[in-house]
């Protein structure tokens, strides 16, 4: 079973929302079971949960872990794929976000278009490389910084900036003839914390205070982890290197190695 995986077929993606499936995805993500055994757990005839079954079985997100014999019965035992699922912006190709419509630093949107195109190029490079068995080289650090100020916060925004283009500057070789295109993101926002209420709803919830006086929470990782960055291989297609924006000019700049 996989940790994690990318669904990028829009009707894999439907089939995977309907709150029954969802339900059975999550049994099956905890342990392997049949259609009897998923019956009494989720309160549905056991040819009710086998029609479900056959329906994510169909899409790749459940497989078959084994059989066992039960009275005069062979039951199939079943178990996700995965255990967990990132819906990927591919399966709604006609409106996922791009980051290319607008470039701005300081908008919340655009940040979340640049994840969703993330989420993208990483899904289609795990299932490709799947495909051909073959390993991806990808690279992420993740951290959290407590900021006194929203000027504080400012500075460390110029700085990553200069820090971040100053490498890309060194290391990028746009003519190298066998060199491969990467992508990296750096992305900083307020941390979501979790609502300490006890209600139904356990997502977590955006600190409410303006985001001038938002302060994050304090992480006891090493200093060297303040800086969330990733990076991966270009899974699109680039424009010549003569006519690619400068370094400062992008937030996201393209990384060739």
């Amino acid at each position: 079973m996989l940790d994690v995986t990318v669904i990028e077929d829009p009707e894999a993606a439907a089939v995977s929302l309907d709150p029954i499936r969802a339900r059975l995805l999550a049994e099956l993500a905890a342990a392997p079971a049949s259609a009897a055994m998923l019956a009494g757990k989720v309160g549905l005839p056991r040819q009710k949960v086998n029609y479900h079954l056959k329906a994510l079985e169909r899409h790749g997100l459940v497989e078959l872990a084994g059989e066992r014999r039960k009275g005069n019965v062979n039951e199939r035992l079943m178990r996700a794929t995965a255990a967990s699922y990132v819906i990927s912006p591919a399966a709604l190709p006609a409106v996922q976000p791009d980051p290319d419509r607008f470039r701005d630093q300081l908008s919340a949107r655009w940040l979340l278009a640049l994840g969703a195109r993330l989420v993208r190029d990483v899904g289609t490079l795990i299932n490709g490389a799947a495909k051909a068995r073959r390993r991806l080289a990808t690279y992420a650090l993740d951290g959290e910084v407590r900021f006194a100020s929203a000027a504080d916060r400012a500075a460390f925004a110029q700085e990553l900036t200069a820090g971040v283009s100053a490498l890309i500057r060194k290391y990028d070789t746009p003519d190298t003839e066998d060199g491969r295109d990467h992508r990296i993101v750096v992305a900083l926002h307020p941390t979501v914390k979790a609502d300490p209420r006890p209600t139904a709803d356990p997502r977590p919830t955006a600190d409410p205070r303006p985001a001038a006086e938002t302060h994050p929470t304090a992480d006891p990782r090493p200093a060297a982890e303040t800086h969330p960055t990733a990076v991966h291989p270009t899974a699109e297609t680039h424009p010549a290197a003569e006519d690619r924006p400068g370094v400062s000019d992008r937030t996201t700049p393209e990384l060739d190695q």
